[in-house]
């Protein structure tokens, strides 16, 4: 037996769920203790100080620092005091920084292949022999646009806070909806 007290079911449920957003931000390309620092921070009722994060998650201070740091300047945790070693706390209102990364990235993708399928056709309409298909590329474009506004309705999503809020969404919403359905 180790000198380590056993960790209680909670503790070990709590670690789980920290493992399970590491796993999460890692798959979207970010580092796993990222996921795993703010899912504790998030799950405690009060701060906690870098060297307790480092200590519950069983890694390094130094690691926590960096993590800290990265997500201090996301905006999804913050300082709760001013002095060198003061606690931290998540920000829940995680939203803002979710969508910054869609933003920055997926739409990005999607807007890349948008413009390279314009290009395709374009090619494509000026040689009435090519075989490529413009009815295909047409359809990819109409896939890539519907796509595209559906990520737009993501991205812009914001916790409502009146009822013509909901109701612009509900409208984005169904507009997308019939295109989609033109697109058949």
């Amino acid at each position: 037996m180790s000198g380590e007290p056993e960790l209680d079911r909670l503790e070990r449920q709590v670690l789980a769920v920290c493992d399970a957003a590491g796993a999460l931000v890692e798959y979207w390309g970010f580092k796993s203790i990222l996921g795993r620092t703010w899912a504790l921070l998030a799950l405690r009722r009060t701060p906690l100080a870098q060297a307790r994060i480092a200590e519950v998650l069983g890694v390094s201070r130094s690691l926590v620092n960096a993590a800290i740091t990265e997500l201090t300047g996301y905006g999804v945790v913050r300082s709760v005091g001013e002095h060198r070693n003061a606690p931290y706390e998540a920000v829940l209102d995680v939203w803002p920084a979710v969508s910054a990364v869609l933003r920055s990235r997926e739409w990005m993708l999607l807007e890349r292949f948008r413009l390279a399928l314009e290009g395709a056709l374009d090619e494509t309409l000026l040689d009435p022999g090519s075989r490529y298909s413009i009815v295909r590329i047409r359809l990819l474009l109409t896939m890539i646009s519907a796509i595209q506004r559906l990520l737009g309705l993501v991205i812009g999503v914001r916790r409502p806070k009146t009822v013509e809020t909901i109701k612009e969404w509900v409208a984005g919403a169904n507009d997308l909806l019939e295109a989609l359905r033109g697109a058949e």
